[in-house]
């Protein structure tokens, strides 16, 4: 599977801590990232990491284009709701993209935990099926 990862700044140490407790299973798919979160992650979790462009320079645009390919089989972006992010339509675009393309994507850790243990159970196998 083909998983990216985004974060805000403010849950950027918030990926870093579900990486590492996940490590097993993330580490048996290709994990794609914006700049500065997939260092970090990298950095953090020995984790093999694709990266992309910061958020802010255009990494998020690079996901949301995989997206629309149908090459980003789960999202996991833990945004921060608290504070308005100038990038912010952005962040909208790639939600809708998911949700037009099926993508299940998780915004906060509890979601994000779900998926993870799915992805473990093999609940996410439909998308090897859509590809």
């Amino acid at each position: 599977m083909n998983i990216a990862l985004i974060a805000h700044d403010e849950k950027k140490e918030l990926m870093i801590q579900f990486c590492i407790a996940y490590c097993g299973i993330l580490s048996r798919n290709n994990l794609f990232a914006t700049g500065t979160t997939g260092k970090i992650v990298s950095e953090s979790t020995g984790l093999s990491i694709i990266g992309f462009l910061a958020g802010s320079q255009g990494g998020d645009q690079q996901i949301a284009a995989r997206i629309s390919c149908n090459e980003i089989d789960m999202l996991l972006f833990f945004r921060d709701p608290l504070n308005p992010k100038p990038n912010e339509p952005n962040d909208m675009n790639i939600l809708r993209l998911c949700d037009m393309h099926n993508i299940p994507v998780a915004t906060n850790i509890a979601t994000a935990e779900v998926l993870i243990h799915g992805l473990e159970r093999g609940d996410l196998d439909w998308r090897n099926i859509i590809k």
